[in-house]
């Protein structure tokens, strides 16, 4: 079934890069000083907002069609974690990031770290999802 094997490659590619963010980049980018850590920020959020959602969303269309094809639910819990996301990317972690997007590096201080630190626990959330989207899916294909 390959439109599984394609779920499950994209809800790991969703994972991995999430885990990244949240285990190395995060942590880095923390190290630096006001300006330059919502620089980074800002670089990094503009990269990878579009390639995690189209990962999520593809994801879980794929996991939703294998669901279908199979008549196994497994697909459709792994299709609807990794579809999380969307939802909870734009109710808790979007006010977050429209606020940091607002502020201006030059004025970038102890208030924005406390941003950044409060969206690196917001999305330990997504790495969480997307985690469990592939063992779902893993699950699935067993």
């Amino acid at each position: 079934m390959l439109t599984g094997y394609l779920a499950l490659a994209l809800a790991a590619a969703f994972a991995g890069a999430a885990f990244y963010v949240t285990f190395a980049e995060q942590p880095a980018r923390l190290a630096l000083d006001y300006g330059g850590m919502l620089k980074q920020w800002k670089a990094s959020y503009a990269a990878a907002a579009p390639m995690q959602a189209s990962l999520a969303a593809l994801s879980g269309v794929l996991g939703l069609a294998a669901a279908w094809a199979d008549w196994d639910w497994r697909w459709f819990l792994g299709a609807v974690l990794i579809l999380a996301n969307w939802p909870y990317t734009l109710l808790r972690i979007k006010p977050t990031n429209d606020r940091l997007n607002a502020i201006d590096e030059a004025t970038a201080g102890p208030d924005s770290r406390v941003l950044v630190e409060d969206w690196g626990r917001l999305h330990a959330v997504r790495t969480a999802l997307g985690i469990a989207a592939a063992l779902a899916y893993v699950w699935a294909l067993s």
